[in-house]
């Protein structure tokens, strides 16, 4: 197996490190990155190949290449046009892309193959704590849907959709996901602080318990829903802050939040998949 990352970016430097991690060897793995300085510090961290251009790479007859496209969305239809005049189809590769918004049908078109798979990642993959969705048509054979979950399994977890268009939720719910859950934590760690708690006890406390409170519903059998009436006292302080949360209507403010993110997904698809 060789795999070479079109980008070196945030993403696919989490990538890199995780394959490495998990028993990759290096020789397995190309670049090709233009920032020279971008691509310097690849080879110097991980002793990869660093290629400059798409013209430079090479690719042999193995029906195990594989290529994973980590440009930005913006960038992908010019790299993926640029790629296909590389691609033959004897040795066409497997194309693993995580370029938020672009679709299989888009992929493949630019491409001049089929041989593609989407994945959609967060950003708690740099810390191999990621989940990932993935979806691929039904053509793509299951050793190729084997080959892109080891590949996104190294940034930590990953789920399968049926229906492309379901990555639009997977989009709304767990890519852009941190980005709440930060919110959330800012919103906590600043209501301690007018609480009178100190700027580091209220970070620590709010911090601490968000991790703890995952990490409990992760290892419980009951939902959350159920954790949530474990913890909630008849006339206690969690059912007092929780009654002004249900005044406030903050679930359904929370759906909405993610019905926006999903559908501008959609919309990014449509643009960014136009001729």
């Amino acid at each position: 197996m060789h795999i070479t990352f079109l980008g070196g970016g945030n993403m696919g430097r989490a990538l890199i490190g995780g394959l490495l991690k998990v028993g990759l060897q290096a020789q397995q793995i190309s670049v090709i990155e233009t920032n020279p300085e971008t691509a310097s510090q690849l080879k110097k961290d991980f002793a990869i190949s660093a290629i400059a251009s798409i013209d430079a790479m090479a690719l042999d007859e193995s029906e195990n290449n594989i290529v994973v496209m980590a440009v930005k969305p913006q960038d992908f239809k010019a790299a993926a046009q640029a790629l296909s005049g590389r691609l033959q189809a004897s040795a066409a590769p497997l194309i693993v892309s995580i370029a938020a918004g672009i679709r299989t049908g888009d992929m493949s078109r630019w491409l001049g193959q089929t041989r593609c798979v989407r994945a959609m990642p967060n950003t708690p993959a740099l810390i191999g704590k990621g989940i990932t969705g993935l979806f691929a048509e039904t053509s793509v054979s299951d050793a190729d849907r084997n080959l892109a979950e080891v590949i996104c399994n190294a940034l930590g977890q990953t789920v399968w959709v049926d229906q492309e268009q379901l990555l639009d939720a997977v989009t709304a719910l767990s890519g852009s996901g941190p980005a709440y859950v930060f919110a959330f934590l800012e919103a906590l760690q600043a209501g301690g602080e007018r609480l009178g708690l100190d700027s580091v006890t209220a970070r620590k406390l709010a911090y601490a318990t968000l991790e703890g409170a995952s990490q409990l519903a992760n290892h419980s059998a009951d939902n959350a829903s159920t954790l949530r009436e474990k913890v909630t006292s008849k006339g206690g302080t969690t059912a007092a802050a929780l009654a002004v949360l249900k005044d406030l209507d903050w679930q359904a403010a929370l759906e909405r939040a993610l019905a926006a993110a999903a559908e501008r997904s959609k919309a990014m698809g449509d643009e960014l998949g136009q001729e």
